[in-house]
C-alpha cells in the first residue's frame, strides 16, 4: 500500500478580545473547521503579551478596539516580544485610517468582523502562510467623499490610498497592501493629488485632515492639539 502523508499540525491560534461572549463564539466557530486549534485566549493587550512567550501560537487574531492599550498599542508592544509573530488583526472597525494604522504597526492582515466564516478561515490560514489578507471590500464606505470646491469625489479606494499615504507607506508598499500593481497604486496616489488639489503627498493629507476626511488617531489626540501625520486563559491541556 501506498503510505499516507500524515496531516499537518494544526494552526495554533491565540484569541485577543474584551468581550467574552464574542471569544466564546469565535473559539466554537474554530473549532468546527479541521486544521485549527485555539491554545490561548486573553481579554486585554497586556494578558496577551504575557501570554505569548508561554505559548507561542502561529496566528494571533487581536481585536482593534479593547479597554486599556488598543489593539494597535498591543501590536507595537508585542512586535518587541516576538518580532516574527504573525497578528492578524479581527474587528468591528472598517475604518480605512485603522486599517493603514495596523498595517503600520506591523499587522499581518487586517478583516472585519462581518466576513463569512470561509473568507475569516481563508484568512488566518493566509496569515500563517505568509500573506497578508485585507478585507478591501467592507474597510471604508461604499459612498465616495466628497470634496468641497472642486466638485470633485474621492473614490473608496482613493479614501483607502489616503489613508496609507498618511502612514507614509510608499507607493510599492500601497500596492501590496492593497492587492493592486504599484503602478496603480501610483495611479491612485496621482488621483488623489488631484482631487484634493495638492502638490505633493504631505499637502494632500493635510487636505484630507482639514476636509475631515482624516481623523486623528486615539493616541495623537490625547497628547497634541492639532492633527500631525506622519484576565487571560491559557490552554493546559
Amino acid at each position: 500500500m501506498t503510505p499516507v502523508d500524515p496531516p499537518p499540525p494544526p494552526i495554533r491560534l491565540m484569541l485577543v478580545d474584551d468581550h467574552a461572549v464574542m471569544r466564546a463564539g469565535l473559539a466554537n466557530l474554530l473549532a468546527t473547521e479541521s486544521g485549527f486549534e485555539v491554545v490561548s485566549q486573553a481579554d486585554d493587550g497586556e494578558t496577551a503579551i504575557r501570554l505569548w512567550p508561554r505559548v507561542r501560537p502561529d496566528v494571533c487574531l487581536l481585536d482593534m478596539t479593547m479597554h486599556g492599550i488598543d489593539g494597535v498599542e498591543t501590536l507595537r508592544q508585542l512586535r518587541h516580544v516576538a518580532p516574527t509573530a504573525r497578528v492578524l488583526m479581527l474587528t468591528s472597525s472598517d475604518s480605512a485610517e485603522d486599517m493603514a494604522r495596523a498595517m503600520k504597526a506591523g499587522a499581518n492582515g487586517y478583516i472585519t468582523k462581518n466576513v463569512q466564516h470561509k473568507e475569516l478561515f481563508a484568512a488566518i490560514r493566509d496569515v500563517h502562510g505568509g500573506g497578508r489578507p485585507i478585507s478591501t471590500s467592507t474597510i471604508v464606505e461604499s459612498r465616495p467623499a466628497h470634496v468641497e470646491g472642486g466638485g470633485f469625489a474621492l473614490t473608496p479606494r482613493e479614501l483607502e490610498v489616503v489613508a496609507l499615504m498618511r502612514e507614509g507607506f510608499t507607493n510599492q508598499e500601497i500596492g501590496r497592501l492593497l492587492g493592486i500593481s504599484t503602478h496603480t497604486a501610483k495611479a491612485h496616489v496621482a488621483g488623489v493629488l488631484e482631487k484634493l488639489h495638492a502638490s505633493d503627498r504631505t499637502q494632500a493629507v493635510a487636505r484630507a485632515f482639514d476636509l475631515g476626511l482624516l481623523k486623528v488617531a486615539p493616541q495623537q489626540a490625547a497628547h497634541q492639539q492639532g492633527p500631525r501625520y506622519s484576565g487571560g486563559q491559557e490552554k493546559t491541556s
